[in-house]
C-alpha cells in the first residue's frame, strides 16, 4: 500500500506543476547596483560647515575624488602600462591642508581665472577695483575666490557625474552681478575627466572659469615633470610684461622655446637665458591661443611620460589655454604621504579665456550679460602611450 501511494504521490506532482497550480520558485530579486559615485566625510571648515568627498570611478580602473570644498580634484588615479593604478594629480591627504594658503591644488578658480591687470577694470564707464593679490594685479578671483567656497552638491549615477553649484553675491570680491554658477565633473568609460561649467547672472560681468589641478603622470610627488613631453596646438601666445600681464599682441611661436606644435619636453628649453618670456615667467606661466574655433570642443594639448608610459590629452571649447610649469612650488607644501612638492613638480593645463580681457578690447570677450548662459566644456583624456 506503502509503494502505491508514493507511486501515486511520484505522479500527481508533476500534474500540478504542469497545471500551473503550484508556485515557481521566486524569480530572485537583481541586485542593486552600488552607486559608482561615493560619498565621505572630508571634515569641516573653520565655521563648522561639513565638507564632503566624492569619488567617481569606471570600470577601468580610473578613479577621480572631488570634494566641494572649492570643487578641488583631491586625487585622480590612472593605469600606467604595467597596469598599475597610480595617483597623478598633487594635493593633500585631508582638508586641513587646502583649508591653509595653497597654489590653487586642484581647485575651481573664478570669478576670473588668471589674472586682471592693475586690480581693476570697467563696464559701461563704470570702473570696478578688485582685491591685489598678485603684485599689482588681481589673480584667480581675489582673496576668497571659488576656490575657498563650499558649494551644495548633488550627485548623477546614470552619468557617473557630480554636479556642484554656488551662488556668488552682487560685488562680491569686486565683481557686479549675483552670479549662480555650476560645474560638473563626469568620469567616462574612455577614461575622460570631463568638467562642465556653467553661470548665470543678473547684472553684466566678467567671467572666466577655470581648473587648476596639477599633473605629474609619474605620480604625485615623485620627482620633476621635466622630462614629461608635450605638444600644444597652438601658432601663438599673448606674451606679457614682468608682472605676467598680457601685452595685447598675438606672438608666433615659431622659432622660440614656446614653439610646442611638436613633442618636447617640458624641461628642454624652460630655462633659456636669451628669452625674455621665460625669464618673466620663472618658466612657462603663459596663455597659448588654441588652434580651431573657439566654442567649439578640439584638441589643445598632449602630454606623455615616457617611464610611466601614461599620455594626457586635453581638449577645450575656450579660446585659450595657460600652460604652467609650477615654478613657484618651493618644498614648502608637503602633500599626499608625505611628499614634498619641490619646484616643477607639477604642471598645469588651464583652459581659458586670455588673461586681463577685460581690459584688452582686442581679446575674446569674457562679459557675461543678463538672460546669457556661460557654457565651457574640458577634457581630460587618458590613456597609455603607444
Amino acid at each position: 500500500m506503502l509503494e502505491w501511494n508514493l507511486m501515486r504521490i511520484a505522479v500527481f506532482v508533476p500534474l500540478v506543476v504542469a497545471a500551473g497550480l503550484v508556485a515557481c520558485a521566486p524569480t530572485p530579486v537583481a541586485k542593486k547596483e552600488a552607486p559608482k559615485v561615493t560619498k565621505t566625510s572630508f571634515g569641516k571648515t573653520a565655521d563648522g560647515t561639513e565638507v564632503s568627498l566624492f569619488t567617481l570611478k569606471n570600470s577601468k580602473g580610473m578613479e577621480a575624488a572631488v570634494t566641494n570644498y572649492g570643487g578641488i580634484v583631491v586625487s585622480l588615479k590612472t593605469p600606467d602600462k604595467t597596469g598599475a593604478i597610480g595617483d597623478i594629480v598633487l594635493g593633500f591627504d585631508s582638508l586641513d591642508g587646502y583649508l591653509k594658503e595653497h597654489p590653487y591644488l586642484g581647485a575651481i578658480v573664478g570669478r576670473y581665472g588668471n589674472r586682471i591687470g592693475g586690480a581693476k577694470f570697467s563696464i559701461g564707464g563704470k570702473q570696478y577695483k578688485l582685491a591685489v593679490n598678485n603684485g599689482p594685479n588681481s589673480l584667480h578671483g581675489g582673496l576668497r575666490g571659488f576656490d575657498k567656497k563650499v558649494w551644495d552638491a548633488t550627485t548623477n549615477d546614470a552619468t557617473n557625474s557630480l554636479i556642484l553649484k554656488c551662488s556668488s553675491a552682487d560685488m562680491e570680491e569686486g565683481y557686479p552681478g549675483k552670479l549662480d554658477a555650476e560645474v560638473t565633473y563626469t568620469l567616462t568609460e574612455a577614461n575622460e575627466l570631463r568638467i562642465n561649467y556653467k553661470a548665470a547672472t543678473d547684472k553684466e560681468t566678467v567671467l572666466n572659469l577655470t581648473n587648476h589641478t596639477y599633473f605629474n603622470l609619474a605620480g604625485q610627488g615623485n620627482g620633476d615633470i621635466l622630462n614629461h613631453s608635450i605638444q600644444i596646438m597652438s601658432e601663438r601666445t599673448t606674451p606679457v610684461d614682468a608682472t605676467l600681464i598680457p601685452t595685447g599682441e598675438l606672438k608666433q611661436v615659431a622659432g622660440t622655446p614656446f614653439d610646442f606644435t611638436a613633442p618636447h619636453k617640458i624641461g628642454e628649453r624652460i630655462n633659456d637665458p636669451k628669452d625674455e618670456q621665460i625669464k618673466f615667467g620663472g618658466g612657462y606661466d603663459h596663455n597659448f591661443v588654441v588652434d580651431g574655433q573657439p566654442g567649439t570642443l578640439r584638441p589643445a594639448a598632449r602630454v606623455t611620460e615616457p617611464a610611466s608610459g601614461r599620455a594626457m590629452e586635453v581638449l577645450t571649447t575656450e579660446p585659450g589655454i595657460q600652460f604652467y610649469t609650477g615654478n613657484f612650488l618651493d618644498g614648502a607644501l608637503t602633500g599626499k604621504g608625505g611628499k614634498v612638492y619641490q619646484k616643477r613638480y607639477g604642471f598645469c593645463l588651464e583652459t581659458q579665456h586670455f588673461p586681463d580681457s577685460p581690459n584688452k578690447p582686442q581679446f575674446p570677450t569674457t562679459a557675461l550679460k543678463p538672460g546669457e548662459t556661460y557654457n565651457s566644456t574640458t577634457v581630460f583624456r587618458f590613456s597609455v602611450a603607444q
